[in-house]
């Protein structure tokens, strides 16, 4: 029985004000609804490794749902975070904060990492997926066209892999593309049956 078929009785919530992850998860042939907007104050532990950071995220999102959670209902949460060297990458606060972040990338590898947390009135789950992308170099020029024509201030990184820069400063990518996007949905996919299934 394929994954939409077992979801027949059961209704998914995405908590995201991405549109990224609301088009993957409908190319997924999931039919979902978009939880209501709520707000919550992303910050972590300053001493968390930093591939646990996306994780601890999406479960703080999950648990900071202001509903309760029917029988039916599965709530859908997710934070990707950019990670280069030492540093974590989240989303600019500024253009100056953008053009930082992408200097930094320039030239390198780097990972993203998305945690996804999938809960019911009764479970809660968590699982991350991680990719490696590699930049060549990039000027200044083209970091400054990149901002003014796209304007990726709400993208972790500051960019998005499916825009411009994608196309023409991506070099190579080491596992999930759409988790670089922002939903690795192939993990998704596969985690939502097992979570189904002990339910």
């Amino acid at each position: 029985m394929l994954l939409a078929e077992k979801l027949h009785d059961r209704k998914l919530l995405l908590a995201s004000h991405s549109p990224r992850r609301r088009e993957l998860l409908a190319a997924c042939g999931l039919d979902f609804t978009l939880a209501v907007d709520f707000e919550v104050e992303e910050c972590y532990p300053e001493t968390m490794p930093a591939v646990e950071v996306p994780a601890y995220l999406s479960r703080l999102k999950s648990q900071g749902y202001p509903h309760s959670l029917a029988s039916e209902e599965i709530l859908i949460t997710a934070d990707t975070v950019v990670i280069c060297g030492d540093s974590i990458l989240g989303k600019p606060v500024s253009r100056a904060h953008a053009m930082e972040m992408l200097r930094m990338l320039s030239g390198r590898t780097h990972t993203v990492i998305t945690g996804v947390t999938l809960r019911s009135a009764g479970r809660m789950h968590t699982f991350s997926a991680s990719s490696e992308v590699s930049f060549r170099h990039i000027t200044d020029e083209e970091i400054d066209y990149y901002l003014d024509a796209f304007r990726p201030f709400d993208k972790a990184g500051a960019y998005g892999i499916q825009e411009w820069i994608g196309f023409v400063a991506v070099e190579g990518v080491k596992g999930s593309f759409y988790n670089v996007m922002g939903l690795p949905v192939q993990s998704l996919y596969v985690n939502l049956e097992k979570f189904l299934d002990r339910s």
